[in-house]
Order: structure tokens, then sequence, then C-alpha cells
């Protein structure tokens, strides 16, 4: 039973928590110095179609819990999902969050969230999923490995 609590992946913070906290730093920036960066029916505009975009991030946790697994990374994973938005992206729930987080922005009008973005993008590549390919390729072996050989990690 050890054993199967470590077996994780050692994600350095939950992704939600990653993307609310650049979004708070960019809001917090964005008060201190308002700096818009598109005429506000386009951002409104592009807000919804963001927002909408980012419904692929809801289709993965519905592809985890079909496959009986857990998107929670505090827990082993049952099984290598492939299927549903993951035949075309390896992490759909991180576009989901990517897609909301550039919708919050541009239904804001905001440009410092949005300048922020590259810094939360840097901790979900470097803390978040690079950790879970590791323990991926270690959990699941060659079949992860030809996986990822043919779907790419964001799109």
């Amino acid at each position: 039973m050890a054993s199967e609590e470590r077996d994780i992946p050692g994600v350095v913070a939950p992704p939600p928590l990653i993307y609310a906290a650049g979004l708070l730093l960019g809001w917090g920036l964005q008060r201190l110095w308002p700096r818009p960066w598109l005429p506000v029916s386009w951002a409104r505009a592009l807000g919804l179609v963001l927002l909408l975009a980012g419904l692929i991030g809801i289709a993965g946790v519905v592809a985890f819990r079909r496959a009986g697994t857990t998107p929670n990374p505090w827990r082993p994973t049952m099984s290598l999902v492939t299927g549903g938005p993951y035949r075309f992206t390896r992490n759909p729930m991180y576009v989901g969050f990517t897609l909301w987080y550039l919708a919050a922005t541009s239904w804001a009008n905001a440009l410092w969230p949005l300048l922020v973005l590259p810094l939360v993008l840097l901790v979900m590549q470097r803390g978040v999923i690079a950790r879970e390919e590791a323990y991926l390729r270690r959990r699941f072996g060659r079949e992860y490995e030809e996986y990822g050989a043919r779907v790419h990690r964001w799109l």
C-alpha cells in the first residue's frame, strides 16, 4: 500500500491553482496599471469563442471518468487514456484551462494577465506536464511512448 501511495506524478501544484494564481497576478497588475489590448466588442466576442473552445477540458475529464481513472494528480493513474480528445492532444484539460484563462483575459480586455500567461505555461510545462509524462512513461512504458510519438503534447 505504501508504494501505491507514492505512485503519483509529483506535480508542484494543482493545475487549476497554477492558472488561478496567474490570473490573480495578472489582474492585480491590471488594477495597478490598466492596459486594454483589444477593442471592447472584439474582446467580448473573442472571450466567448475561447470560453466555448475551452470545453475540450471538460471532455478530457469525461474521458478520464469513462476510463475509470482520475484527473487528480495525487492519486495513481489506473489507465492510459488515449480516446476522445486525447486522440488530438495529450493534455486536453490543460488546453481547456489555457483557453479559459485566455477567455477571462479577453472578456476583461486585460493585457497584464495575457503577459503573465507564458510564466503560467512554463510552470505547467516544467512543474506539471514534464513530471506527469515521466510518471506515465514509468507506469505504462512502451504504450505511453507510442502514444506520445503520435499525439502532440498541446495541439
